[in-house]
């Protein structure tokens, strides 16, 4: 007798689950029932702003798998319909047709629950005027770009500093448009220190976009027609013929609250190492709905990212298929680019570190991408922290041109293996001029922290 597999969300997490549940088991011993309440299914939001920018051509191109290929493949994607509840006790969901309003129930063995996240906006007079958009999902991209085609001005105001508003900034900036961006915070790109993201800041005005920091909005002021005009804070108002909003997002979480499943700190549904709903033999969860372990602070976390999001997925699919695999938590590596500024950061800030109760020590080296003789070589600073008296690595940020950005993955490597700075300076990294300088630039700082923690002895 077949069991039936219902998944909530078409997108990464919940089609990797799906799709690997489906390898692993055929459709005469496992029926795969998913719910997707989007247009697409299986996309890269991660894209949008590139695609907005003009990088990528085509809306398409963000699409890895469509919901025929999804069918073809015996899973029963049902699109443009909502699941507006789950009966735990009962084993079951109920769905609406977003088209037709039908509703219905279906059963369930096993749930995988995917909903992700949902933006932020805030509650702001003027938020939903024309020409305020987020840019969550492809057809956010496809409403922005419209927007973009039927308004003639070129005046445009992101609202947030973090890795989607910066990203934003550049699309905009690279479709002619005269860029500000207004940020609540110290310096923008707030998962690095404020040290750090002052030399963001830098290169954005450098290329030729406004950014206010300490800035929070107050209100979306409109004009006659209904239609966005400008964006005001308390000291200021900003002209706008259109605004994007990157203010973050929250786990979506509102169905799992309802049915009571476990929550943490910030919203997420809590699970298991096999990505199981604590206390529910026969739920899973992942993608941006969860809560997951920090391995260096050893605390749960909300870290939406597109990579934890497969990757929870085929944990959650090989689980659901008979076999066994783990998720075992993240250490915080992002990276991002504004233009030709390459940015990254990995482990613990400063304000982290303090928070669960470490104490570190900072070094701070500038460096080039490539030997200093060697056409092309571009600045780089390195931040790193390091535990006072062990000399673990606690965290590791970059920002620098061409070659900076994914040195950060040298640093996520020795956070995961719990390496310390002294360990980190025997790392047998390639080198050739075109490359890096003979002492790549990760390793001088590894060399730094060493000798601040004897010297914190």
């Amino acid at each position: 007798m077949s069991e039936r597999l219902v998944v909530i969300g078409g997108d990464a997490a919940g089609m990797s689950a799906a799709s690997q549940a489906r390898r692993l088991r055929s459709p005469g011993e496992l029926e795969v029932v998913a719910f997707e309440r989007g247009h697409f299914s299986s996309y890269s939001a991660c894209g949008i702003p590139y695609w907005v920018g003009g990088d990528v051509a085509t809306r398409g191109e963000l699409i890895a798998r469509s919901p025929e290929e999804h069918r073809a493949r015996d899973i029963d994607l049902r699109m443009r319909t909502e699941v507006t509840e789950i009966d735990v006790p009962g084993q079951r969901v109920r769905s609406r047709d977003l088209e037709s309003g039908a509703e219905a129930w279906t059963g369930f063995d096993k749930l995988v629950i995917a909903t992700g996240a949902r933006p932020l906006r805030p509650p702001l007079p003027g938020i939903d005027a024309r020409g305020v958009h987020g840019v969550q999902t492809l057809d956010d991209g496809q409403a922005l770009l419209d927007s973009l085609a039927g308004t003639p001005g070129r005046r445009a105001v992101v609202v947030g500093a973090g890795y989607i508003g910066v990203e934003m900034a550049e699309a905009l900036l690279n479709r002619g448009y005269e860029v500000t961006v207004l940020t609540r915070g110290e310096q923008p790109m707030a998962t690095l220190d404020p040290d750090m993201g002052r030399l963001v800041h830098r290169a954005m005005d450098g290329l030729g976009i406004r950014t206010v920091v300490s800035a929070p909005v107050t209100k979306v002021l409109t004009g006659p027609d209904g239609g966005v005009r400008a964006v005001a804070t308390d000291t200021d108002e900003y002209p706008a013929d259109v605004v994007v909003l990157g203010t973050g997002v929250v786990p979506e979480t509102s169905l799992a609250r309802a049915a009571g499943l476990p929550l943490g700190e910030y919203g997420g549904l809590l699970t298991d190492l096999a990505m199981r709903v604590r206390g529910h033999g026969n739920i899973w969860a992942g993608g941006d709905c969860v809560e997951v372990l920090d391995l260096v602070s050893g605390r749960e976390r909300h870290v939406p990212l597109g990579t934890h999001a497969n990757k929870h997925g085929q944990v959650i699919g090989s689980n659901v298929g008979g076999g066994y695999a783990t998720f075992p938590g993240v250490v915080g590596t992002a990276v991002s680019k504004v233009c030709d500024l390459e940015i990254a950061r990995t482990g613990l800030r400063e304000r982290d570190a303090r928070e669960v109760g470490l104490r570190f020590v900072t070094v701070t080296v500038e460096s080039t991408s490539r030997a200093g003789y060697y056409p092309g070589a571009a600045p780089m600073t390195v931040k790193m922290l390091a535990e006072r008296r062990t000399g673990r690595l606690l965290g590791v940020q970059i920002v620098g041109r061409e070659g900076a950005a994914k040195r950060v993955d040298i640093a996520a490597v020795a956070l995961t293996a719990g390496m310390t700075v002294e360990g980190m300076t025997a790392l047998d990294l390639g080198y050739a001029p075109p490359f890096s300088p003979v002492w790549d630039p990760v390793l001088v700082a590894a060399r730094k922290a060493v000798a601040a923690v004897r010297a914190a002895e």
